[in-house]
């Protein structure tokens, strides 16, 4: 989402193994023989510091506020910036703080349970930085804290790439910006939120495995999956889609204290989940010790990162952007890679960014990938092409790992995120290809796919692509599911002739591959905003095998301001949209 054109329209693991590669005598002596004396590298320490962009305090630490606001003066308006922030607060109380979160900033308590580290006072998001436009309020985070905010109601004026997970607001949620401008949706997981819930202009919305007061109001598209508290099924009028549970879960690796020691927490998969894992005992799953992490700092190589993973260590990222020569390969079960302040992967050379292994278990959170400069023809891969081994006990997960193909700078990748392993849970992600800031044209940061799914059994939960030259999405594997899909066709197409795929008008946002027998998804919405030539006709936002065992549940496409039209809705299926009126066309069975 979010160019400021579009939105002037809308002004409607394992222990480490043991050490390796200490020099023995013999190895140490000269060698007498012609043939190089292999070197084994020195083993890699576990744990460590989480450097200078790790910022911790406790109760008793002086002048927090004062520091909370260096940060936000900094990270204001850098949107595509370099500075990279996260802010640990220790277990205890903290009065009369407002924290208020710029680009790259994440938030995050260090208890076991979010009422462990309590703020009397709020954590805000609003926009005066974009007058009152809060549609750009991208890459920020707040997770594993308790608020009791000032008003009574505190302020998340969000967009794309915001998580608010494993959260408690012992009061009301407002998720629009000072004055209620525009707002383009986000996304809530694991949280219980005591009052209202205040959408107010937000577009669209997605909550997950929480628990709220009530819900006040919808735009286009408000998304609820085993949400105690939710709205009524209701869509399109009012526009809600309301699951009671969420067929799989497993929320997201978070960094906590034990006594002083920091561990990383994994939760344990839930199925057919309804509200927070959390608030009643110990919250349920393992963890591991920071000494079984190796501790990253930017500068380090994608050999060095890889070194790691070979030895057993698992990845702490910490803030900071890192280039990579060659791809992150993890190779074990069970491995987790963490991020801490959108740590950020920038492969050169057209290299992967990162790739897994056909093994169970892999959890992936909190890092954002960043295309460089020459074309990589995927940025992740989550398994080997072709496979096709059960990991329904233990699947992979993809947690807040975002895509962005331009913006900061040209970049380029032919697909964004490749999912081949069996039931991998893509639990938000927001993929963009840039449609703002610096190296953005229809071909300076070419990408024809956001996420391409070859894998049965795969499940999107929270699901963002925008833009790309092709399909946004386009899922071959068999049984897949989304809950929760916001997607905008690229603005910047030239004409009708670029997105023409071969005689149908352009590429539909989500594709369900022909052979594929079954599918279901639900609450998905698909808009257009062609300002470059206001006359392309868009044929349907979504395309799928008309089958019986193909399904989708509340869809929706809009033309923003009547730049571009869809024809219809999915397949032949759905109104056309309406000249220039911003007004949803709806489809709420198909077939």
């Amino acid at each position: 989402m979010s160019s400021v054109r579009r939105r002037t329209v809308l002004g409607a693991a394992a222990a480490a193994s043991a050490l390796a590669g200490l020099p023995t005598a013999a190895s140490a002596a000269p060698s007498t023989s012609s043939t190089p004396t292999a070197v084994t590298p020195r083993a890699l320490p576990g744990g460590g510091d989480l450097g200078p962009n790790v910022i911790v305090f406790d109760p008793s630490t002086a002048g927090i506020q004062a520091r909370l606001d260096q940060i936000f003066a900094q990270q204001e308006t850098a949107q595509f910036g370099t500075g990279r922030y996260q802010l640990l607060f220790k277990p205890g109380t903290y009065s009369g703080l407002n924290a208020q979160l710029g680009f790259y900033t994440s938030i995050s308590g260090l208890g076991l349970s979010p009422d462990d580290t309590t703020i009397n006072g709020d954590i805000t998001v609003d926009a005066g930085w974009f007058n009152g436009n809060a549609t750009q309020n991208f890459w920020r985070s707040a997770e594993n804290l308790a608020l009791v905010p000032v008003s009574g109601t505190n302020r998340w004026a969000v967009a794309q790439a915001a998580p608010f997970r494993r959260m408690h607001v012992r009061g009301s949620l407002n998720l629009s910006p000072n004055g209620y401008g525009w707002a383009s949706g986000g996304y809530i997981a694991d949280s219980r939120i005591d009052g209202q819930v205040q959408p107010y202009s937000q577009q669209q919305w997605y909550t997950r495995d929480s628990a709220i007061g009530s819900w006040l109001n919808g735009v286009w598209n408000m998304v609820f999956s085993g949400v105690q508290g939710a709205p009524a099924q209701g869509f399109p009028n009012p526009v809600y889609t309301t699951l009671a549970t969420t067929p799989v879960s497993r929320e997201k690796p978070f960094l906590y204290l034990n006594g002083t020691e920091y561990r990383v927490f994994l939760p344990e998969k839930r199925t057919n989940a309804s509200g927070v894992t959390w608030g009643n005992g110990t919250p349920r799953g393992t963890s591991l010790s920071l000494s079984q992490f190796y501790v990253a700092k930017p500068g380090v190589t994608a050999a060095t990162l890889n070194q790691a993973l070979t030895q057993g260590l698992h990845l702490l990222l910490t803030p900071g952007i890192y280039h990579l020569d060659q791809p992150i390969q993890v190779n074990r079960a069970n491995t987790v890679v963490l991020g801490l302040g959108y740590a950020t992967l920038v492969p050169d050379n057209g290299v992967t960014a990162l790739k897994t292994a056909d093994v169970d278990g892999v959890r992936l959170a909190g890092f954002l990938i960043d295309a460089g400069t020459v074309n990589s023809n995927t940025l992740l891969e989550v398994g080997p092409s072709g496979t096709t081994t059960d990991h329904s006990a233990n699947p992979t997960t993809v947690q807040d790992v975002f895509v962005r193909i331009g913006g900061a700078g040209a970049g380029k990748a032919t697909t964004s995120m490749v999912i081949n392993n069996r039931h991998t849970i893509v639990d938000h992600t927001w993929l963009w290809r840039a449609d703002h800031g610096t190296g953005i044209g229809w071909d300076t940061n070419r990408a024809d796919y956001g996420l391409v799914v070859n894998g049965a059994d795969v499940l999107a939960t929270g699901l963002f692509v925008e833009h790309f030259n092709k399909y946004d999405v386009q899922w071959n594997g068999e049984r897949g599911r989304t809950i929760f899909f916001q997607n905008e066709k690229a603005y910047d197409a030239p004409n009708q002739a670029a997105i023409q795929n071969g005689s149908i008008k352009g590429y539909a946002a989500y594709k369900v591959g022909d052979s594929v027998t079954v599918h279901e998804g639900w609450g998905l919405g698909s808009y257009c905003y062609y300002n470059v030539a206001p006359t392309i006709v868009q044929h349907n936002g979504f395309a799928a095998p008309n089958r019986s065992g193909v399904k989708f549940h509340d869809l929706l496409v809009v033309s923003l301001g009547g730049q571009g039209q869809y024809e219809h809705v999915i397949n032949e299926t759905g109104s056309p949209t309406s000249g220039t009126s911003t007004v949803p066309s709806t489809v709420v069975s198909y077939p």
